[in-house]
């Protein structure tokens, strides 16, 4: 009976313990997350400062690899700039064997378009799905 009971311990107390890497886990995944989300304004406040109206695909290119981001496609006209930008943010990833370092990625579609006083505004919206490429 005593190696039974034993066991039973054994086996709630470590699913107690997944449970709570999990959520750990999630909670680390979304607050990586979050932090796409603020290198993606980042992102957009550095292309909209940039001096002589929008910048050139290279020098985009290179705003958004500063911001952990990765370039996946550019427009450009007179009046506006559309970028859209897969952010990545690393998080912990734990479990029973160790800690894994993992990256969340997001994708944000950024437009930027002349105001009526010739200054820069940007939008940036959460995409979806990344399919753009």
């Amino acid at each position: 009976m005593v190696p039974l009971v034993a066991v039973l311990i054994a086996a709630s107390v470590l699913m107690v313990m997944f449970h709570r890497q999990e959520r750990a886990n999630e909670r680390n995944r979304a607050e990586a997350l979050d932090r796409t989300a603020a290198l993606a304004r980042s992102y957009a406040r550095e292309v909209t400062a940039a001096p002589n109206g929008f910048p050139g695909q290279e020098a985009v290119r290179d705003i958004a690899e500063r911001h952990d981001g990765m370039l996946l496609s550019y427009a450009r006209s007179e009046d506006s700039l559309t970028t859209t930008v897969r952010f990545f943010g690393e998080y912990e990833d734990t479990s029973m064997f160790g800690v894994s370092h993992s990256r969340a990625y997001r994708c944000y579609s950024i437009v930027l378009r002349k105001g009526a006083e010739g200054v820069p505004q940007a939008r940036t919206s959460p995409l979806e799905r990344c399919d753009v490429m």
